[in-house]
Formats: C-alpha cells, sequence, structure tokens
C-alpha cells in the first residue's frame, strides 16, 4: 500500500470494512473499539517516554487531563490523520475522541487505573475476537496489518455510526461496493489456496 493509499478514506476502510461486514460485528465493534482505546491509552502511559522530549502536563478537573507522553502524542497524531482521510467526519468525532483521550490520561494517575484498564481491555479484545471468528468467519484486521487496523477502528466505527444516520450516502454506497468486491477476491484468494494444499 502506498503513501499517498494512506491519505485515501475509500482504500483505508474499504481495507478495514473487508474484515467487518457482519452487522453484529459492527455492533461488537461499536461498543467495544471505544474501550480497548481507552484502555490501551491509560496502559501505554506506563512506557518509558524519552528525557530529551519536552514533558508537558495540563488538568482541566478531576476526569480530564493531557499529558505528553506515548499516550497523548498517538491522541494528536492519530487525530490529525482522520482530519487528512475525511475532515469533516473527523470535526464531528474530534469531541468524542477528545475524551476518551483526556479522560483516559485523567484516569491513568488513580492508583487502581492499570488493574481496571486491564482487566477491561482483554475482556473487550475477547468480544472482538467472538465477532471475527463466530459471525464474520475471518481472522481480525489486524492479523494482517496491526496498525492500520488499531488506527482506523475507532473512525470506522465513527463513520459508521454516521453513514447510519445518512452522512455521506455517495461515500458511503462507494466504500460499501469496495468493500463487497475486496472480501470477494479475499474469498477467491484462500479457495485458491485450499486447492493447492489438497
Amino acid at each position: 500500500m502506498g503513501a499517498a493509499s494512506l491519505f485515501d478514506v475509500r482504500r483505508q476502510l474499504t481495507f478495514y470494512g473487508a474484515y467487518h461486514d457482519h452487522p453484529f460485528n459492527v455492533l461488537i465493534h461499536m461498543i467495544f473499539v471505544p474501550s480497548i482505546l481507552w484502555t490501551a491509552l491509560i496502559l501505554c502511559t506506563r512506557l518509558p517516554y524519552p528525557d530529551f522530549l519536552p514533558q508537558f502536563h495540563i488538568t482541566f478537573n478531576e476526569y480530564l487531563a493531557f499529558d505528553l507522553n506515548w499516550s497523548g502524542l498517538w491522541v494528536v497524531i492519530v487525530g490529525l490523520y482522520y482530519y487528512a482521510l475525511e475532515p469533516t467526519a473527523a470535526f464531528l468525532y474530534t469531541p468524542e475522541w477528545l475524551l476518551i483521550g483526556f479522560s483516559a490520561l485523567a484516569y491513568s494517575t488513580r492508583p487502581e487505573a492499570m488493574k481496571v484498564a486491564g482487566a477491561i481491555h482483554v475482556a473487550s479484545w475477547l468480544a472482538q475476537f467472538s465477532g471475527h471468528f463466530f459471525a464474520e468467519g475471518r481472522s481480525p484486521a489486524l492479523l494482517d496489518n496491526l496498525l492500520g487496523a488499531l488506527v482506523l477502528a475507532p473512525f470506522f466505527v465513527h463513520l459508521e455510526i454516521l453513514f447510519k444516520l445518512g452522512y455521506k450516502p455517495a461515500l458511503r454506497e462507494s466504500i460499501h461496493l469496495s468493500v463487497k468486491e475486496e472480501i470477494a477476491q479475499i474469498k477467491a484468494s484462500e479457495q485458491a489456496k485450499k486447492k493447492k494444499n489438497l
């Protein structure tokens, strides 16, 4: 996948959508992707942060804060990437994105944060995998493109909700047609591999 395609919303969401086509699997992701994101941001606050990078902390209130650490950088950089992909959808997503990020950064300072986040994180992933294997009948996207799946998942869920509310029907139809074509190609490839192995 070339550098230009990284900023092609149709191409990126076609990749992600090919792994998330079954309605029950999409519903599971709508519920558990936000909890995976929130808990991952909490857990990643414990990753070592280089001393030569600037230290920055701001507390908005007891429940919202920002720290310049790996989780804080993820919130900023990935949030900007969403604007490059689809500016209007990103603008509509910004309040939720910042709420998830800032609340995770604030909660990460509590004594019980790692234990609670770890438990929710594992439970959420188990739910996600069940959606893939039982509803979709396929492995999740992260097994083929880990970074792409982790970056795209929250935005994909957000766009799915927007599409259901009538957002950009032409874009929705274009992506859904591309997803169907991608799934057909994947299934044909899997069938060819099975025949080859017989």
